[in-house]
């Protein structure tokens, strides 16, 4: 009610207030305080919350679209899923003054409410990243992700070079030539061929296609682990970690190129469950139950730490090095798996231990000096 207004002038009056109330209430883009995105090849999925944790973005982008938002967006938080292209776009938007957090993709799942499609992606993550115990992925700098391809190259180039010297051993089968186990063992099987008259012309010149083919492979695997290991050479916290007995130059370096903020992990025991080398819980009622390790982390570290581990271990059953009464006695208990997934778990605390503390590794007690 207005006091000494006509009545055409008090409606009016009264009918600002109500669209002025509605613009206060109605949600505008600077209100958003969170972003999920889900990300793929062409099309870029958003979903934003204001600070009441209300839906007021929802919006399906393409590459170019969703680069301009962002460079006219005030800063914010976005969330990404940890996949392919995540690191180039993170940066891209840390460029843009926002603040970006990779999260896993395993532990966005559970947020999924039902079905699966980019808006339940989206609305997934923005809801993950809320949580105040999620755990989150450091964005990798241009320089890791190069250093990175080449551990990544020399697998590939490994697995060819294993694909390709199994097919020469199976085709010279089939012509009763056959060689001991060993890389270094088709070499002299390739020239045994070239002199053996009783297989085919055609065959013998398929064979040395596949000769040429394994040579080159050796020589791409060895330049590749040439500057992989320059890598390491120039790198103060590889160095230290290769002093640790199983891990060596290529374990070292891949420790250090896969974990650029160790201390976010808590314990050596968060970071041995992040590579996937902690027993399986699944304890109720005061009961606890412990079964095989999860497998759940790095793949590729999991696999150099468990194989390094059997190297020590089988350096101590030639009765060689200086053995922990610990690794002796395990063995005595447990079979020879076991007792190497057991001593690359280990491994892995020792070496978070080191790169956290910056200390070196000291040979003559077996711990951090």
């Amino acid at each position: 009610m207005f006091v000494g207004v006509d009545g055409p002038q008090a409606a009016s009056m009264c009918q600002n207030e109500v669209v002025e109330d509605l613009k206060q209430r109605e949600p505008s883009v600077n209100e958003i305080i969170r972003i999920g995105m889900d990300t793929s090849k062409s099309f870029f999925q958003l979903h934003g919350v204001d600070a009441s944790e209300q839906p007021v973005l929802r919006r399906k982008l393409g590459r170019r679209q969703m680069v301009e938002f962002f460079r006219q967006q005030p800063p914010t938080v976005i969330g990404i899923e940890a996949c392919g292209g995540a690191f180039h776009w993170a940066r891209v938007l840390q460029g843009f003054g926002h603040e970006v957090k990779l999260l896993p993709p395993q532990l966005v799942k559970p947020y999924v409410k039902r079905g699966k499609h980019d808006a339940a992606d989206a609305q997934a993550l923005c809801e993950a990243m809320s949580r105040p115990t999620m755990r989150f992925v450091p964005v990798k700098s241009p320089e890791d992700q190069a250093a990175l391809m080449l551990v990544g190259v020399r697998d590939r180039l490994i697995r060819t070079r294993t694909q390709l010297a199994n097919a020469i051993r199976g085709y010279a089968t089939e012509f009763g030539l056959i060689a001991a186990k060993g890389l270094d063992k088709i070499e002299p099987l390739l020239m045994r061929i070239r002199a053996e008259e009783t297989v085919p012309a055609s065959a013998r010149e398929l064979f040395a296609l596949q000769e040429v083919e394994y040579r080159q492979l050796q020589a791409r695997l060895e330049g590749v682990e040439a500057e992989l290991m320059a890598w390491h050479r120039r790198n103060e916290r590889s160095r230290r970690l290769a002093q640790i007995p199983g891990v060596g130059p290529i374990g070292a370096a891949m420790l250090a190129m896969k974990t650029p903020d160790p201390k976010a992990f808590t314990a050596g025991r968060d970071f041995a469950a992040w590579i996937g080398l902690t027993p399986r819980n699944h304890s109720t009622a005061g009961k606890l139950r412990l079964g095989v390790i999860t497998k759940a982390g790095d793949e590729d570290v999991r696999r150099v730490l468990v194989a390094g581990a059997c190297a020590v271990i089988r350096q101590v059953r030639l009765g060689r090095g200086r053995p922990s009464q610990w690794l002796l006695a395990l063995l005595k208990r447990k079979p020879l798996k076991l007792a190497a997934v057991a001593l690359a778990n280990k491994i892995a605390r020792v070496a978070w231990k080191l790169m956290v503390t910056g200390e070196a590794y000291d040979v003559s007690r077996g711990r951090p000096a």
